[in-house]
């Protein structure tokens, strides 16, 4: 299975802020290109992730971006599954569906393949992920130079 560009983001932007201490307030900007994301993309899974409680974005003087205590430690495979939705990973009521689709059992084989895939995930957390050596190469990104 392979995430979309936009979780992909999402948890490259949760693990930046997984290790940057409560004082940095980064923006998105920061972020985006501390992990060399566009910026517009990286607004758009920030807000995604705002909403599902991950992040917390704080405005103004002294605002910045967070990770949440829900965020730093919950469930990756239910992160991912909110981000992905959890849908049919073929398109058999595609236009025109696929003609195999009454009989078909792919579509529950993948089902059930993607159920693995999310369930490998569930007992992660973000600070899994940001455990060494991952954790270190993080920490020593810094923004693109201005071209």
């Amino acid at each position: 299975m392979r995430l979309t560009k936009s979780t992909d983001i999402a948890l490259r932007v949760a693990m930046r802020l997984a290790v940057l201490d409560d004082a940095a307030n980064p923006t998105t900007r920061d972020v985006a290109d501390a992990v060399e994301v566009p910026y517009h993309h990286a607004a758009k899974v920030v807000s995604r992730l705002r909403q599902l409680g991950v992040i917390e974005a704080r405005r103004g003087r002294g605002g910045g971006l967070a990770l949440t205590t829900s965020g730093r430690a919950g469930s990756l495979g239910r992160l991912v599954r909110e981000l992905e939705g959890v849908g049919d990973v073929v398109g058999c009521e595609d236009d025109p569906p696929c003609p195999l689709r009454s009989a078909c059992r792919l579509r529950n084989a993948l089902h059930v393949a993607q159920e693995a895939f999310f369930a490998a995930l569930d007992p992660l957390t973000i600070d899994d992920l940001v455990a060494s050596p991952t954790g270190p190469v993080l920490v020593s990104l810094s923004a693109r130079p201005d071209s």
